[in-house]
């Protein structure tokens, strides 16, 4: 969707939703909000409505609010208080309904309030979210020593021939524990880390690192989980020598067996 298209969806739904009295607020999320980065092409409208209680289950079962719902093609439940909405010209939108005491339960980075029909209680509640969102401090003994037994643990269920269930533990929960731990020590190239999710921009805040771990991640699972424990020793200082060099050796284990 184009930025004018983009902005213009955004207008027809705050006036879908100024016009219900059972609405008390609508505030934009993320690149939505248009704070810290403009929407592109592929970004999605993300947002909270705020009702009068009980009447959030009405907005998640019956769309009808939602500009274009007659185009609606799916929408799946998310979680217990959202949805992802796609519509049939490819518009995605996630969205999640609460009343004010359960905003309270909601994780926040760039946000913007377009309607506040409140005294002024959701603008207050917002900057709360921010600073409960924000990412308390990070035990990096126990980010590394995950780390390190995950590509343990990868690496033998891909050598038992788990290669699905192997891989995930290499490349998606090794890489997070990898993803944070470089987030908490080496300074971004521009601090636009994403507090919520650490995947989030990691070709624009540290562009060399990424390129290496996509390279990483492009190699047959036991390969990667070695190339990215080679990323790990380049750029993450004071690792335990010892516990690496037994992690190492169980990995290239595993490759002979599997080799094997």
């Amino acid at each position: 969707m184009q930025l004018d298209a983009f902005r213009q969806w955004t207008a027809r739904l705050q006036a879908n939703l100024d016009g219900d009295s059972r609405v008390i607020g609508l505030v934009l999320l993320g690149s939505s909000a248009e704070v810290s980065r403009i929407p592109d092409a592929w970004s999605d409208h993300d947002f909270f409505v705020v009702t009068m209680d009980g009447v959030q289950e009405n907005f998640r079962s019956d769309l009808s609010w939602l500009p274009d719902a007659e185009q609606i093609v799916l929408h799946p439940r998310e979680t217990a208080h959202g949805l992802k909405v796609l519509f049939a010209d490819g518009h995605l939108i996630e969205f999640a309904i609460f009343d004010l005491k359960e905003l309270r339960l909601a994780r926040v980075n760039d946000y913007r309030v377009l309607l506040d029909k409140t005294d002024g209680s959701i603008h207050r509640a917002l900057p709360e979210l921010v600073a409960d969102s924000a990412p308390g401090p990070l035990d990096r003994d126990r980010a590394i020593d995950l780390m390190l037994s995950l590509f343990v643990v990868g690496a033998g269920r891909v050598a038992r021939g788990e290669v699905l269930s192997g891989q995930r533990f290499i490349k998606d929960f090794a890489l997070s524990e990898l993803l944070r731990l470089i987030a908490h020590e080496i300074p971004a190239t521009v601090p636009l880390q994403d507090n919520l999710d650490p995947f989030r921009r990691v070709e624009i805040c540290y562009p060399a690192i990424a390129a290496e771990l996509q390279q990483a991640l492009l190699l047959e699972p036991i390969a990667s989980a070695e190339a990215m424990l080679k990323i790990a020793e380049a750029h993450l200082s004071q690792l335990p020598k010892p516990v690496v060099d037994v992690v190492q050796r169980v990995v290239q284990d595993a490759k002979a067996s599997q080799a094997g």
